[in-house]
């Protein structure tokens, strides 16, 4: 995987063992993804099976990653890109990496966050017609649009 971001090289790895979870929380919170502590952060990329990081000049701008079990199911979560960075592939490249990781799965699925839709189905993602969930603050999960409220 080779990219370019504003006329710097990009850096690819997909080991998390030298993340400052800081810098990624602060990524987080700049594309946006949310708030997310970096404990937190250091715990669900420990638990991820696939993972993508991208960094130009030694600073982390991109990153996502997968929860898989091998066979069946590969679920993609936390894509973000920082803002100085999209627009110009990244978000693709990342995306193309943790489906190339996911290869021989069943099933590869993702939720996108409202209004990126588009994004994923360029991808070749195609909306679910089942697809159900339970999230802590599902108040919050409607507002945003996420969730649909129940029958």
């Amino acid at each position: 995987m080779h990219t370019t971001s504003i006329g710097s090289e990009v850096v690819w790895s997909d080991d998390h063992s030298g993340v400052d979870w800081d810098e990624l929380s602060e990524l987080y919170r700049v594309a946006p993804l949310g708030t997310r502590r970096p404990e937190d952060l250091a715990v669900v990329f420990a638990n991820s099976r696939y993972a993508c990081f991208a960094r130009v000049d030694g600073r982390l701008v991109g990153v996502g990653r997968a929860l898989a079990d091998g066979i069946d199911c590969s679920y993609i979560a936390d894509v973000a890109v920082h803002p100085d960075h999209q627009g110009h592939g990244m978000g693709t490249a990342i995306m193309r990496a943790l489906v190339r990781q996911s290869r021989g799965h069943q099933k590869v699925v993702l939720y996108a966050s409202p209004g990126t839709e588009p994004f994923y189905e360029r991808l070749g993602f195609l909306p679910m017609r089942t697809a159900m969930a339970r999230f802590g603050d599902p108040e919050a999960a409607i507002a945003s649009g996420i969730l649909a409220a129940g029958r």
